[in-house]
């Protein structure tokens, strides 16, 4: 994708203090994403819902277990992003996702956003996400400017902006 550099290689786990980690997300995780997302479903919708049509209230394991390997196409091909969220080493549950994907809107290298369980909102682990995605970004992905649709603008305010030109290179002023 020409929106990342050829050679370079995506984080494939990035570790909180609270214990928590990131690692890319995988078809095989069915098991404990699909809980995760239906049990937060209602929230999910709200935040999501207008612009991704996501998730819908019907979805089956088996529609999310197609995301998910959509998902895992994606990030081996380097188009778009999706982290999951857990507690321990045993990955015994789905606690959030983190989506990091090229711009649809001109103005950023990239936009962010991501998710919790609705038993971890407002919790400490939910209030230090931003900053450790954020400064993950900052070291080791190679984006200037990052946005965050959802969090520092609203989606509809993001729906707004002017579509991002379809050639990335077009954008770089450098190039």
């Amino acid at each position: 994708m020409a929106w990342l550099p050829d050679d370079w290689q995506h984080p494939t786990r990035l570790d909180l203090a609270s214990g928590h980690h990131l690692r890319p997300i995988r078809a095989s995780d069915i098991d404990v994403d699909y809980p995760a997302v239906m049990g937060s479903r209602d929230r999910l919708w709200a935040t999501f819902g207008e612009v991704w049509g996501w998730p819908p209230a019907d979805m089956t394991v088996e529609q999310d277990r197609e995301d998910l390997a959509r998902h895992e196409r994606e990030i081996e091909a380097h188009e778009s992003f999706n982290y999951a969220l857990f507690a321990d080493e045993e990955e015994s549950a789905l606690l959030g996702c983190v989506y990091i994907d090229p711009p649809e809107k001109q103005g950023a290298d990239a936009d962010v956003s991501w998710w919790v369980v609705d038993e971890l909102v407002g919790s400490e682990v939910d209030a230090r996400l931003p900053e450790a995605i954020a400064a993950w970004l900052a070291r080791d992905w190679p984006f200037r400017t990052v946005r965050y649709p959802g969090r520092e603008l609203t989606w509809a305010e993001w729906e707004l902006l002017p579509a991002a030109d379809p050639d990335p290179a077009a954008q770089d002023p450098d190039t």
